[in-house]
């Protein structure tokens, strides 16, 4: 055969060219047919595309193209999530403005993912940043407002002295400012949330419904987040002063072995006791001194299980209410005011945190749950004992089993007063403000008169300047710029202030899956009956690290939309892929590393057809993939083998046609392609006069046929199905050394084989394959094309091989008819010249038949 390559530096920007003039993957609402709404999640416009982005796209598209061809209605959107720290930060450094930077950007990204081939409908597009976004970004705040589920109330923020501005957690570098260097402190600060709690029990409830679509560790991370927890709110009082210091106990069948109270240094009941007079000056100060440390902690740094445990003690004690028991109270670095009571009861006997906790700091240990021999003895304890016991040392309960106990706890509580059953959760409402310029602005204006006031739904967007100075210092651009900060109220029409937060860039990626349905609607944010017919997103994909924020916050918002009457689903994502990463040299590819690929080097190398397949067989798609030299140049080799074969067998293609009447109505027909349906007819005529050889090839071709579609349509093992498709040009090749084409039945085999497999490779090699489809005289593109057919009688093979063991060791093989009985299976194994010679002058004590797989056959002796 001619050693002819596909030419992918002319023909890949053609087809490119074609499809976008064509409109081929413009996609509207359509009744009629079952919709598929395949999705990746967008990216932030860095400027470059990554090998991390390359494996995502390819795998939704892949998946797309197949939905297409199986006849759905497929929509398949990209989009920009372009507001963040990015563009500002280059404004910062650069002098860059950011709508222009992210602009560029956006362009360089939107022609790198059409030199991929991918089938987006880029009508369809949506960019965070432009005001026909976020103008409904901030439309839905304002539901939200209204609902009563965004409020204000002070949170500690991240803040820089020196610049004298907030910063986010990625702009705090070993507890230092990213850009100067200073030591970061907490600021409290007056900012927006969503009541995100408000839907914690059905945002926990609701993951079952996504058992099986989704990954069981996305799952099981989203339930853990959450973090409901059944217990008791127990208040205990501070001694010297009355004041109740409630906390939060999963345990409190553990109560009486309370030993000291923890509290967070920020606590309230804290200030009090520095400046109630009752400690000494020096206690005051070495208090002050820890909480000044702690603010240059992160949260994360602060509750690390390898981080160690430093404490405090106040001076003063509290009463335990279920004994009258005085314990000493302290506040330490593990205990954060944001979560629980900001308030923790010490029971080192039984809880190996407050264990390491009371011997570190020579804190009294006193047992309360006897293990089933009697053993533990305070004193001798080297580890907290967590494990079911017998209740001792706790009043009325002694004697009690301790999971009984529980409840009965409780309820005693609740009868003397203080204390009660209570739910709690670890998931705390989401803060959604940012000091930082580019963002959506929260559309809300301050008035000495009114108030808080909402800016009315006609009036929005609230635009960003065009002209904010980004200097790094001295707060948000936005806070100092009086142009955007002074306006009147639109209740009494007074002086007023704009908010000068902006949301945080979750909040925009949180509903743009709704936007894709409805893009253009300018008086709205979508068409009800577009997003009823398109959603939820059949199958989503992106990476492990959203598992939490995004993927919890998008159900946040479909929940409260659907309250709201703005969707149906309860879900946003019917099915999730969490693709794996792409390495190099078994590490994660950085530029620090210098073990970066360039998409961009390797489609001019290779052409996009092979990144794509080297993409989809190196790995399955949900672990990871190390990138090699080696396999994209395989990949790139097999596409030549692949269009060599095509173009081989485009005689015999024609010489197929020349067989079967052309229809003058059908273009196809006219300019010599054959049509699924002729060629079936074709061979259906010749059946009796195939060979072995055309029986044989035709069986491969269906039974690979079949396995691909399962591979695709079921399992995504893209690896697999490419893998069949070499197994079907090998046997193509195979058979082409066997037969001739001039041969009636021969072409018209062959044109059924080579027909198959370019419909197969469409997904994968989408250029390669509209290429070779139009060589064949198909005038559409291969992509509004069916997917390939499979019989099943064809696809059965006449004779199997089966193995035959004797002991568990493989002693023979057999080929055997198909669908061969198991008792025939035992004769032909026993009738084997090789079996009775091994088994001769033994005892045969059983013969164990695996249906068209094996025959083991038992001896002794």
């Amino acid at each position: 055969m001619a050693e002819e390559r596909f030419d992918f530096r002319e023909a890949e920007p053609r087809w490119q060219r074609r499809w976008d003039e064509e409109g081929i993957y413009k996609v509207e609402r359509d009744p009629s047919r079952p919709k598929y709404y395949a999705l990746a999640m967008f990216p932030y416009p860095s400027g470059k595309l990554h090998m991390g982005h390359v494996r995502n796209y390819t795998i939704v598209d892949v998946i797309a193209r197949y939905r297409r061809m199986k006849g759905y209605n497929v929509l398949h959107p990209m989009g920009f999530d372009s507001f963040g720290m990015p563009a500002e930060n280059a404004a910062i450094q650069h002098g860059a403005n950011p709508a222009v930077w992210t602009r560029e950007n956006i362009a360089e990204m939107t022609a790198q993912l059409k030199q991929l081939g991918y089938s987006y409908d880029w009508s369809r597009a949506v960019y965070t940043y432009r005001e026909d976004y976020y103008r409904w970004t901030q439309w839905l705040f304002l539901q939200f407002y209204k609902k009563g589920l965004a409020y204000k109330k002070t949170a500690p923020v991240n803040w820089c002295p020196s610049c004298q501005t907030v910063l986010a957690n990625e702009q705090v570098e070993d507890g230092r400012c990213w850009r100067c260097d200073s030591l970061v402190t907490k600021k409290d600060l007056s900012q927006w949330f969503f009541r995100i709690t408000q839907y914690a029990d059905e945002l926990l409830e609701d993951l079952k419904l996504l058992e099986g679509g989704w990954p069981e560790q996305v799952r099981i991370m989203q339930q853990n987040w959450i973090g409901r927890s059944e217990g008791a709110k127990v208040e205990f009082t501070l001694e010297a002063t009355g004041d109740k210091i409630p906390i939060f106990t999963t345990r409190p069948d553990t109560i009486y072995g309370v030993t000291f109270m923890v509290v967070a240094p920020e606590h309230p009941i804290v200030e009090k006791i520095c400046t109630s007079g009752l400690i000494p000056e020096e206690r005051v100060a070495a208090i002050r001194a820890f909480q000044e440390k702690m603010k240059h902690l992160s949260e994360i740094a602060r509750t690390s299980t390898e981080a160690e445990k430093e404490g405090l003690y106040t001076g003063l004690d509290v009463i335990n209410p279920f004994n009258g028991e005085k314990a000493q109270l302290w506040i330490a670095n593990y205990v954060l005011m944001d979560y629980g009571t900001g308030a923790v009861m010490g029971v080192p006997a039984h809880d190996q945190r407050d264990f390491e906790f009371a011997r570190k700091y020579g804190l009294p240990v006193k047992v309360v749950i006897q293990n089933p021999e009697g053993t533990l003895r305070a004193e001798e304890m080297t580890e907290a004992y967590v494990e079911p016991g017998i209740m001792v040392n706790s009043g009325p309960f002694d004697g009690t089993p301790n999971l009984e106990g529980i409840p009965k706890v409780i309820a005693y509580a609740e009868e003397k007063g203080f204390g009660q059953k209570t739910v709690s959760y670890r998931l705390r409402d989401w803060l959604i403000s940012r000091q930082r310029a580019w963002g959506a602005p929260i559309p809300i204006v301050y008035c000495d008169k009114c108030g808080t006031v909402p800016v009315p739904e006609e009036d929005l967007p609230v635009r960003l300047p065009d002209d904010l100075d980004f200097t790094g210092e001295g707060g948000s651009p936005l806070a100092r710029h009086e142009g955007f900060v002074n306006t009147t109220c639109p209740q009494c029409g007074g002086p007023a202030r704009r908010e000068t937060d902006t949301m945080d860039t979750f909040v925009c990626s949180s509903w743009y899956y709704l936007r894709y349905t409805d893009p253009q609607n300018a008086e709205r944010p979508w068409n009800l009956e577009d997003v009823d017919y398109w959603m939820p997103v059949d199958q989503y994909v992106g990476g492990i690290e959203h598992a939490v924020l995004h993927l919890l916050y998008s159900r946040f918002f479909t929940k409260v939309l659907r309250d709201m009457g703005l969707v149906k689903v309860d879900e946003p994502f019917a099915r999730l892929l969490t693709q794996g990463m792409v390495l190099k040299d078994g590490s994660k590819m950085s530029k620090s590393k210098g073990n970066t690929v360039s998409p961009e080097e390797m489609i001019a190398k290779y052409g996009a057809d092979a990144v794509r397949l080297f993409i989809m067989f190196a790995a399955p798609p949900e672990r990871d993939l190390d990138w090699s030299d080696a396999g994209i140049e395989g990949a790139a080799r097999f596409v030549n083998r692949f269009y060599r074969m095509v173009v081989s067998a485009l005689p015999a293609y024609q010489h197929a046609r020349s067989l079967l009447p052309i229809n003058p109505a059908d273009p196809a027909s006219v300019m010599g392609a054959l049509s699924e349906a002729e060629i079936a007819e074709g061979l259906a005529k010749a059946a009796p006069n195939l060979t072995a050889e055309d029986r044989e090839l035709r069986r491969v071709i269906h039974a690979t046929v079949k396995r691909i579609t399962a591979d695709l349509h079921d399992r995504f093992a893209f690896n697999t199905a490419i893998s069949g498709l070499m197994e079907m040009t090998n046997a193509i090749y195979a058979y082409r050394e066997k037969q001739h084409a001039e041969q009636n039945t021969s072409a018209l085999v062959l044109a059924e084989a080579v027909q198959k497999a370019v419909l197969i490779m469409a997904p994968f090699c989408p250029h390669l394959a509209d290429e070779l489809w139009s060589r064949m005289g198909h005038p559409r593109s291969i992509h509004l094309e069916p997917w390939p057919a499979y019989d099943e009688e064809v696809a059965k093979a006449d004779t199997v091989e089966i193995v035959v063991q004797i002991n568990g060791r493989v002693r023979d093989r057999l080929e055997v008819p198909a669908g061969i009985s198991a008792a025939e299976m035992e004769a032909v194994a026993m009738a084997s010249p090789k079996v009775q010679n091994l088994i001769a002058g033994k005892q045969v004590v059983k013969v164990i038949p695996v249906p068209g797989k094996l025959v083991n056959i038992v001896v002794k002796g």
